[in-house]
């Protein structure tokens, strides 16, 4: 029995723009997500896009900034917004913004104090999309994911791994390569420990390497973003699917930075791309 807990609906686009609480046995804790229902015929399912958000980030800033009610309404699809890390009481933490609570990686954690609690990876690949099923409208054999900065690594990740089950994979900004930047090493090793063999199946370029294949991604990235050079580097992941033959359109968008002003941007050519693939 799942103990779904409705925080807040709210009609827009002639859709349902909810919000909801439940118990995590992945996590050990409450967790809290969003999720757009478009206006749709009674019995119907619905495709559904996955949102991965990034640093700092819950729910709440795609589901107030991201500005994709209206594209989704047109294209019929449920958006569903988690997340970024397990919160509350007894939940390990940092000072830092970029490790701890609000910076979960979309890992399952192995170190302690994180390995209790921050086990993102199976909430979000297991668990979240088994309560969706049960609770939602949703047709699980039409999913795509996306997502921003972390959460692009994430989406990127995830969506490589589960190729089976994603047709098809956005990000905006991602971090394409956790082996080759400081937000990443800082993570992985903290969550993972030091052998960097275990993460590569949380590195976007490495598991491209290692085999993992789709047939296309879409990346956006501003090329003023403040991250871009030290943490970003799209480059990488352009050289790992020309060297796999994945079709990647990385679009370098003149002037936009790293916040939701450019993710608004370009928030509805998602959703359409999205929507395209997802029949």
């Amino acid at each position: 029995m799942s103990d779904l807990q409705t925080i807040s609906a709210n009609k827009a686009f002639g859709g349902v723009q909810g919000v909801y609480r439940h118990s995590s046995a992945a996590t050990g804790t409450d967790m809290t997500f969003s999720v757009f229902v478009p206006d749709h015929e009674a019995g119907a399912t619905l495709p559904v896009l996955w949102y991965l958000s990034g640093l700092t980030c819950t729910h709440a800033n795609v589901t107030d900034k991201g500005e994709y009610r209206r594209a989704c309404a047109e294209a019929g699809i449920i958006f569903i917004a988690p997340d970024t890390s397990p919160r509350g009481e007894g939940v390990a933490d940092d000072a830092a913004y970029d490790f701890g609570q609000g910076a979960g990686f979309y890992v399952d954690a192995t170190e302690e104090p994180w390995a209790p609690h921050f086990r993102m990876r199976s909430y979000i690949e297991d668990e979240l999309p088994a309560l969706i099923a049960a609770e939602f409208p949703v047709d699980m054999a039409r999913q795509g994911i996306t997502g921003h900065s972390m959460g692009g690594h994430g989406a990127l990740t995830i969506g490589l791994r589960n190729a089976g089950r994603f047709k098809s994979i956005s990000a905006f900004a991602p971090i394409v390569s956790p082996l080759d930047c400081p937000w990443g090493e800082k993570a992985l090793g903290g969550y993972l420990g030091d052998d960097r063999l275990a993460w590569r199946s949380y590195d976007a370029c490495a598991l491209i390497a290692d085999g993992a294949r789709v047939p296309d991604l879409l990346v956006d990235q501003g090329d003023a973003d403040q991250f871009l050079a030290e943490q970003l580097k799209p480059e990488l992941l352009r050289a790992a699917c020309d060297a796999a033959g994945i079709d990647l359109t990385l679009r370098l968008q003149p002037g936009y930075d790293h916040s939701y002003y450019f993710i608004s941007t370009f928030m509805a050519d998602h959703v359409r791309w999205h929507a395209q693939r997802l029949g």
